[in-house]
């Protein structure tokens, strides 16, 4: 019975570039895994953080997962800080759906920081220039699309297409040595996938 990873996001890339990102940790991680994922739950953050709607989104997310696999949930910061944010979100996941493994992740700031910390590994590919660089602090930029957009030519960045593609590319281990909120991503993820039976690799 393969291992169910059942997300809830609340961006269309990521409803398309999370998947990919799950299986190439999986391959790392524990490549005989079979993994099941099904299309991620979206909805808008500010609705998921209103009192009701995230506790519907798990439970319909939790109701997916079970009786084997996981929940996961990944926002955006924003303004907002992850170390404050993601232990609140969590405590209202656990309390709707107990009997599910489930883990939050909040992007610091953006899911597109992700790719900025791993900027090199971008070098010559998908209309990046040869010398791009990250910068100091990846996460503290307030509009890493933006950044993205103007640094390709032609100056571009959509998305629903663009993150997936990047999420195919960007180096993964340098982007958990820049990015803190991504390494807490990346762990989030091997504690699930670690925690799927070993009787059905």
């Amino acid at each position: 019975m393969p291992f169910r990873i059942v997300c809830v996001v609340e961006g269309h890339g990521e409803v398309f570039s999370v998947p990919i990102l799950l299986r190439r940790i999986a391959q790392v991680v524990r490549p005989r895994v079979r993994l099941d994922i099904p299309s991620p739950l979206r909805q808008p953050k500010q609705r998921l953080l209103k009192q009701g709607e995230l506790e519907r989104a798990i439970e319909l997310a939790a109701s997916k997962a079970a009786p084997k696999g996981a929940v996961l949930v990944l926002l955006d910061a924003d303004d907002e800080c992850p170390k404050e944010l993601a232990p609140q979100l969590l405590k209202r996941v656990r309390a709707a759906a107990p009997h599910v493994p489930s883990a939050v992740v909040i992007a610091n700031r953006e899911y597109e920081a992700w790719f900025i910390a791993a900027a090199e590994s971008l070098r010559g590919r998908e209309d990046f220039p040869p010398g791009l660089a990250a910068p100091d602090d990846p996460e503290a930029i307030r509009g890493a699309k933006e950044w993205l957009r103007d640094r390709r030519t032609p100056a571009r960045y959509a998305p629903t297409i663009d993150q997936p593609a990047l999420s195919k590319i960007f180096d993964i281990q340098l982007a958990r040595k820049r990015s803190p909120s991504f390494d807490k991503f990346y762990r989030e993820v091997k504690r699930c996938l670690l925690g799927a039976s070993e009787a059905d690799p």
